[in-house]
């Protein structure tokens, strides 16, 4: 007989933390694990602005999946684009945009997330993202460049363009994204002295009526009190009418000349989702408390993609799609398999948030860890020492200490590695969410090709 196949869809912290938890558990001839992941590391996307703003290198964030000794599980470098409930295929794309379709007998949906666009003319083809460790390497690039050009025009209108900078959504990633930027802009404008400091603008805006609702009024207050101080402005219950090349257009009327428009208003589950043909919840799965799918046999999904039942909360609430409830549900669902294949019953999930933490570079932070409200130096500790913590490997542990000190003792090079210089590297560059396949066109894959393996 040949052993159980369970095939893992995604290398966010959800299928990372279930792949090494099957790999502990599982006996070697007990089942085969396989991942499906463009890139061979974990990224660790609460430290993406740090990344964008210099205090971090890329490396850092990326943890390679081939670290461990006891790695067996294999790794297909693709992103899976349809699944077949009914035949149990997942058809996948590699990234030599080979098709095939991959056989298993179990499986776990975690393809995460997307960035959350809207019909905005022009906001794809003119806005950055900041979902991956590309996007962040090149807004670094892209914002240093708008130095170096401001500083190099004779023209007083291009110079104020580019050094004005908007990032639209006041979430945990926008916000802390303008921080770290304007972090990075202030300490830069000091080595260019033909720049005039206060024409470095920066602007967050959201529709929302909150900066961070989940922080509370209290510590969104303070949060918003510190943007301020460093003179960011915060426009709330504003969005964007259009986006152009060179100029942005609020909803409350203003035009903004600028060349740096970063997009971070939120996630949508994977478009993945949208081939299963299954019920979902607000765009996510509908999955039990014990992250399987209702009425398939073999079918989990956690993670930002499904709609797991909270527990702690009740009252029919759902896992908020956030790093913490991820990495906690990956191993749950680990357990869960190995407990199907052992003849055990299941085990529903249930945590309770720890909190939140926003750091806003340098000694600037806010935290909420077990609802104790904090800001400054001890919200900085308890933020950095959170993301510390929930590193993966050792190696990162060190790296991002490293970075860390270094940092904070020398400060920045303000180095522009042009590595992506003549790419484009817009919000349409990077989610591909044309890849993906109806579900009509998933059964006429499977159909027309047979179970190919690779």
């Amino acid at each position: 007989m040949t052993r159980p196949r369970i095939l893992v869809v995604g290398a966010g912290f959800a299928g990372v933390e279930c792949v090494r938890r099957l790999e502990r558990k599982l006996a070697p001839d007990e089942a085969d694990v396989t991942l499906v992941t463009p890139f061979a590391y974990q990224l660790y996307l609460p430290l993406l602005p740090q990344v964008a703003s210099g205090v971090l290198t890329p490396q850092s964030i990326a943890v390679s999946l081939r670290r461990s000794k006891r790695y067996r599980t294999r790794i297909i470098p693709g992103g899976a684009i349809g699944v077949d409930l009914k035949a149990k295929v997942c058809v996948i794309r590699t990234i030599t945009d080979q098709i095939v379709n991959e056989p298993y007998d179990y499986i776990v949906l975690a393809p995460g997330s997307i960035t959350r666009t809207f019909d905005i003319p022009g906001l794809t083809d003119n806005a950055f993202g900041m979902k991956t460790l590309a996007e962040a390497a090149y807004i670094r690039d892209h914002v240093i460049s708008q130095l170096d050009l401001a500083d190099a025009s004779q023209d007083p209108a291009e110079r104020a363009a580019r050094l004005q900078f908007v990032v639209v959504g006041g979430g945990y990633a926008g916000t802390e994204t303008a921080a770290c930027l304007q972090k990075l802009t202030h300490a830069a404008v000091k080595r260019y002295p033909r720049i005039d400091p206060a024409l470095i603008k920066w602007h967050l805006i959201d529709i929302a009526p909150k900066l961070m609702p989940e922080l509370g009024d209290k510590l969104g207050r303070s949060a918003q009190k510190i943007l301020a101080r460093r003179g960011i402005d915060v426009s709330l219950g504003v969005s964007i009418e259009k986006a152009g090349p060179e100029e942005v257009t609020f909803t409350d009327g203003r035009v903004v000349p600028t060349r740096t428009l970063i997009w971070t208003a939120g996630v949508v589950a994977s478009p993945l989702i949208a081939t299963l043909g299954a019920e979902t919840i607000r765009g996510r799965l509908a999955v039990t408390a014990e992250m399987t799918l209702p009425g398939q046999d073999g079918v989990f999904a956690l993670g930002d993609s499904a709609a797991v039942p909270d527990l702690a909360q009740g009252d029919d609430a759902i896992c908020p799609p956030t790093a913490q409830h991820a990495m906690r549900q990956g191993p749950q669902v680990a357990d869960n398999i190995i407990a199907t294949l052992r003849g055990r019953p299941l085990q529903p999930y249930r945590h309770k948030d720890l909190g939140l933490v926003v750091d806003l570079g340098g000694t600037d932070a806010v935290a909420k860890p077990l609802g104790i409200e904090l800001h400054g130096l001890p919200a900085q500790f308890a933020a950095r020492g959170y993301h510390w913590a929930a590193l993966r490997t050792n190696v990162a542990k060190v790296r991002v200490a490293t970075n860390w000190t270094l940092n904070a003792i020398a400060g920045d090079d303000f180095v522009r590695t042009g590595f992506q210089a003549r790419r484009p590297a817009k919000l349409k560059d990077f989610e591909y969410t044309d890849a993906y396949l109806s579900p009509e066109q998933v059964r006429a894959q499977v159909e027309g090709t047979g179970r190919e393996q690779l």
